[in-house]
């Protein structure tokens, strides 16, 4: 009996899968973020290497890092003009010791509390005003507006503690807060009518003090008849604006002469643009 033929096992091809190459994502990213790095580090080469040698005379981070934004700024308007700004809060200040920031940058110019409000006179102005020309630093006195007394009243209290002399710069109203029983066109009535009595007073047109947000959110449009110098403490913030004459850029500086932090200053102009700015006669 003849056998059956045998069948072979059939047996079934695998499919060949092609997978396709993964798309680096993550390599891509750390490449992007080594290179975002490198140009940040390179941004502020300055700041870093100031860090770096500050960390060994001690002292708080946070501190070391805003000495570090101060020399990056301060490197970055070698052509420009700097000064301080103090009042009582600086306690006593030997003048006789500030010439500079740094023993490199020096300071041409302070701006110096005179008044607050209808009454309020600073505790160390009259020594400081004093001082300051005798040292032969270009001077400037501010008054602390409040908003919710007279305008006429905080005019006048500045105008008998002041007497503004040749190379003084102009006067200045320094307005930080927001009114608590009044609409802000009135407070706007309120800073004109100070303003206007102060400039008819020492026949020189006054500058304006704020913050940036309050700049430009109440007075860059209708005073922009007048100078202004403004407050801004950000940290990416490094230049100076085209329509600030000065740019109060920290609140943390630390300069020989000065026992408490003190704020730093940039005129945006050269020293002899400054004197030109002072009072003439």
């Amino acid at each position: 009996m003849a056998k059956p033929a045998s069948k072979k096992p059939s047996f079934k091809r695998k499919s060949v899968v092609k997978r396709k190459a993964k798309f680096p994502f993550g390599k891509i990213i750390l490449i992007v973020v080594l290179i975002l790095f490198s140009m940040f580090g390179y941004h502020y080469r300055n700041a870093i290497y100031f860090y770096i040698k500050s960390k060994r005379s001690g002292g708080s981070t946070i501190d070391k890092v805003a000495q570090a934004r101060i020399h990056q700024v301060l490197t970055k308007h070698v052509d420009k003009t700097f000064g301080l700004d103090v009042s009582q809060y600086q306690g006593v200040i030997n003048w006789q010791v500030i010439d500079s920031i740094e023993h490199k940058f020096p300071l041409h110019f302070v701006f110096i509390r005179a008044t607050a409000g209808s009454n309020k006179v600073d505790t160390q102005f009259v020594r400081n005003w004093s001082a300051t020309k005798k040292h032969r630093l270009i001077r400037g006195a501010y008054h602390y507006y409040r908003p919710n007394e007279n305008s006429i009243e905080q005019a006048d209290n500045f105008i008998k503690t002041v007497r503004l002399q040749k190379g003084d710069l102009p006067p200045i109203l320094d307005i930080e807060q927001m009114p608590k029983n009044q609409s802000i066109s009135k407070l706007k009535i309120g800073l004109k009518r100070w303003l206007d009595r102060v400039e008819a007073h020492y026949k020189v047109k006054p500058m304006v003090y704020s913050g940036e947000r309050y700049y430009e959110d109440f007075l860059k449009e209708e005073f922009s008849d007048y100078s202004f110098w403004i407050a801004n403490y950000n940290f990416f913030e490094e230049n100076i604006k085209d329509d600030w004459l000065f740019w109060q850029f920290t609140e943390k500086a630390m300069v020989n002469g000065v026992y408490e932090k003190v704020d730093l200053n940039i005129f945006n102009g050269t020293p002899i643009m400054l004197k030109q700015f002072t009072k003439s006669n």
